[in-house]
């Protein structure tokens, strides 16, 4: 499920660059690879891979699609109809294991990293550039050694069969979302989001909120929450189909590395409900959860609030290895089906590993090991994802120190009331005795804004006086 996050085009102002900084330190992320890390990179780059047992698919025109400037192309597709009927998805992903010489200086700095930590301003990458930007990214007109998701799907967007092949492909090319077509994508991606609506999944399309240069404003920047466009969506029909045939593969293998999350949380859909009340946001008593979420519109500042609120209502996320049968709850019930990371390789080690076990080459020990590695990494990721946000909502507000602002509580917990205003689009904290409902809509004054601690802090305001 995805998680509120940054994104920071430009060169950040200051002090906004120097904050980043420092965030960076105080969580100890590295600001470079070591020399060794490197050169072993660099040879594995300029050397030859193996090329046998590979189906050559160099002639097929898979193309990528991502967001303009990316370098780091784990994924190419090719979409086309299947005979009279169904479809034939072919979903290549960067063989990075071919680069990676395990317990080398690369593989030990991977298990070190985890995953690509993105932050505003730049991205502390999983594997050095010579691979995760170079030898391993499928850059177009390049070959490149793949493991290919073969699926048949019906004319309903069902799957019927499923296989991995290792493959070298080409990628013929480079695709930016919102700027071309690809023929397909739109249907095929339509279709499974219908299916994953029938079962039950739960889509959180949550924005990042975006810095933008702004002179005319005192701080000469603003928040936005960014657009979301339809082929971002789509696209992201085809990995989770990629990621769920990845789990029905490895539970016919009897060995794998599953993604999972609980289901929703009752009693934290009754207070989502109150939150939409008190945002204006219309929830009709017969609709579920489900459906409510799905069909929330994140260009719309109050829903996108709600949008960031309904993350919190689904269960815990981790990783469950599995032998023989996976264990009953191994699901991922906000997909509502077993569910695998194996998609974005140069961005998440566990993916390499769970491709390997699909390409016939799996390391139990590894796959073992990594659902508690990759739990503390994605706890880690989340809480400097989190410091960013706070860091550029406190710098935002703290010039306005006594200013009353409307806000609608969202939820409360044993930290006091969580709160949403408008103006800029943040989230904070209230303490007030009574606390507010949830939905309640209240005003406030902000009387602390530290960014140091990267925190704010709202008081109940005076009531106004009468015929103010």
């Amino acid at each position: 499920m995805p998680r509120r996050y940054l994104r920071q085009a430009p060169a950040p102002p200051d002090p906004l660059r120097a904050d980043f900084a420092r965030i960076r330190r105080e969580f100890d992320l590295p600001e470079a690879f070591a020399d060794d890390v490197l050169e072993e990179a660099a040879t594995a780059a300029a050397a030859s891979w193996p090329r046998e047992g590979r189906q050559d698919m160099r002639s097929l025109r898979f193309v990528t699609i991502d967001p303009p400037g990316s370098m780091d192309l784990d994924q190419a597709m090719l979409l086309e109809r299947r005979g009279d009927a169904g479809y034939l998805v072919r979903y290549a992903i960067a063989d990075v294991a071919a680069f990676v010489t395990a317990g080398g200086a690369v593989d030990q700095e991977a298990w070190r990293r985890v995953q690509t930590i993105y932050c505003p301003d730049e991205r502390v990458p999983l594997y050095p550039p010579a691979l995760g930007e170079g030898a391993a990214s499928l850059l177009p007109d390049q070959e490149r050694p793949a493991l290919v998701f073969v699926i048949e799907l019906d004319d309903e967007g069902r799957q019927t069969t499923a296989r991995v092949d290792r493959a070298i492909v080409r990628s013929h090319a480079r695709l930016a979302y919102g700027e071309a077509e690809i023929p397909l994508l739109e249907q095929i991606g339509t279709l499974r989001m219908a299916l994953a609506r029938s079962r039950g999944a739960v889509t959180l399309n949550a924005p990042a909120q975006t810095v933008v240069t702004d002179p005319s404003s005192d701080r000469g920047y603003r928040l936005e929450l960014e657009r979301r466009l339809p082929d971002e969506d789509w696209n992201a029909e085809i990995s989770l189909l990629a990621g769920i045939a990845a789990a029905g593969l490895m539970e016919r293998l009897g060995l794998g590395l599953l993604r999972t999350m609980g289901g929703a949380d009752s009693y934290r859909v009754t207070q989502l409900r109150a939150a939409a009340r008190g945002l204006g946001v219309d929830w009709p008593e017969p609709v579920g959860y489900a459906e409510f979420v799905t069909g929330l519109d994140p260009s719309q500042p109050h829903q996108a609030a709600l949008l960031e609120e309904a993350r919190g209502v689904m269960g815990h996320a981790g990783y469950t290895f599995f032998e023989g049968t996976p264990p009953e709850g191994s699901e991922h019930g906000g997909i509502a089906a077993r569910y695998a990371h194996t998609t974005a390789p140069l961005r998440r080690l566990a993916d390499r590993y769970v491709l390997n076990l699909l390409g016939g080459d799996g390391d139990r020990d590894a796959l073992s090991r990594l659902p508690d590695v990759m739990s503390e990494s994605a706890a880690r990721a989340g809480q400097v994802e989190r410091a960013f946000i706070d860091d550029v909502e406190t710098r935002l507000l703290e010039h306005r120190l006594g200013e009353r602002f409307t806000a609608v509580a969202l939820h409360n917990d044993r930290r006091g009331t969580v709160i949403r205003i408008d103006d800029p689009p943040v989230r904070a904290r209230l303490h007030a005795d009574p606390p507010p409902a949830a939905g309640d809509t209240v005003e406030v004054v902000l009387v602390r804004a530290d960014p140091v601690s990267r925190s704010l802090e709202f008081r109940p305001a005076a009531a106004r006086p009468a015929g103010s």
